[in-house]
């Protein structure tokens, strides 16, 4: 008997060894039991836009990409109900940019209630928005001949028959700036951003003769309870000029943008004329420093009083600026002078016929 259960082990020992042997000749198993001659499948790569969004834990967040002839622009994050900030503008030899557009057939008709850039909106589907690019030949935009009209306001009031004194011309009646503004959204105009304007100015950017920028300046309470409330109803992009000196708080709506009156160069200096046609070069840039340091924007700026000199435009070269609007009427056209920008200034009386005269 116990030659027989030796014998027995040894033939099971052998048949053991005979199956370890055997396993061994095939491909072991990984822990989740797939032979490890099988590759482990490589992850799809994360697209541009997937990439934005795993990067920002904001949950209004959104994707924006760019197509068409000639993009690249890489996509941007924007913030979904924000208005779009910093939006591209492309360059292409032989062509002029003519703006970003909903849908490829808002780009390829130039479409006005289509086009989309910083006074619109942000509005996005599933996190993610494509934009669209067009262009036009530099003879279209010639031949367009835009004449910008940037819209000057100052105060405001609630009686029809306006306010007595010397200022009198100053305070338009809110019921006409109503009208104003309703007219400006409803009628398909465009309402381009400083940016923009200034690559139209260049001839870099296609604009339509049906464009309008609406500004005030002072922000004068009047504006503050009056006229922000019209622009936020209408949803109309607007610039508000700050003298920085009497407010440094946020600015009151979405739709309003707060740019530099100066910090305090909105006195008379020693001729009656504006201090800033009577402080040197370092003492203007020392004041639109501190301007800008309250609004956290430079871009453009309006001359208190419309005064301004050779030292006021290389004050605001020399602290960074790029425009300024002065008080001059006229239109801003291709090669208008950036830092001596014309208005149509709004007086007292100028009821909706008066802008329609104006602008269209």
């Amino acid at each position: 008997m116990a030659i027989g259960v030796v014998a027995l082990l040894a033939v099971g020992g052998t048949v053991t060894a005979f199956a370890l042997s055997q396993r061994g000749t095939d491909a072991a198993p990984t822990a989740a039991g797939t032979p490890s001659g099988t590759p482990t499948p490589t992850p799809t790569p994360l697209t541009p836009e997937e990439q934005l969004l795993a990067s920002t834990d904001d949950p209004a967040a959104c994707a924006v990409s760019f197509t068409g002839d000639g993009v690249a622009d890489a996509p941007m994050l924007q913030t979904q109900g924000a208005l779009y900030a910093g939006l591209p503008i492309p360059a292409r030899d032989g062509l002029i940019f003519a703006g970003w557009y909903a849908t490829p057939e808002d780009a390829t008709a130039l479409a006005i209630p289509g086009r989309v850039n910083g006074s619109e909106a942000v509005s996005c589907t599933d996190r993610r928005m494509t934009l669209h690019g067009a262009w036009v030949s530099p003879e279209q935009n010639a031949a367009e001949d835009a004449r910008i009209p940037i819209l000057m306001y100052h105060q405001f009031t609630a009686n029809p028959q306006g306010e007595p004194g010397w200022l009198r011309g100053n305070y338009a009646y809110i019921g006409d700036f109503d009208a104003h503004m309703n007219h400006i959204a409803t009628t398909g105009f465009y309402l381009p951003t400083w940016d923009e304007l200034s690559a139209f100015i260049d001839g870099r950017l296609f604009l339509p003769t049906h464009s309008v920028i609406v500004t005030d300046d002072d922000a004068h309470q009047t504006w503050l309870d009056m006229g922000v409330p019209v622009v936020d109803k209408h949803k109309v992009l607007t610039t508000s000029f700050v003298i920085t000196r009497w407010r440094d708080a946020p600015s009151p709506s979405p739709y309003v943008l707060q740019r530099s009156h100066t910090h305090d160069m909105h006195d008379p200096g020693d001729n009656g004329d504006g201090r800033i046609v009577n402080w040197s070069v370092p003492e203007i840039v020392a004041d639109m420093e501190a301007s800008a340091a309250v609004l956290g924007a430079k871009e453009i700026m309006a001359y208190p009083f419309g005064h301004y000199n050779d030292s006021a435009k290389e004050g605001l070269r020399q602290a960074g600026w790029e425009m300024a609007r002065t008080i001059e009427p006229g239109y801003v056209t291709i090669g208008t002078d950036k830092l001596a920008l014309p208005t149509i200034r709004i007086n007292y009386g100028m009821g909706l016929d008066s802008l329609i005269g104006l602008i269209g």
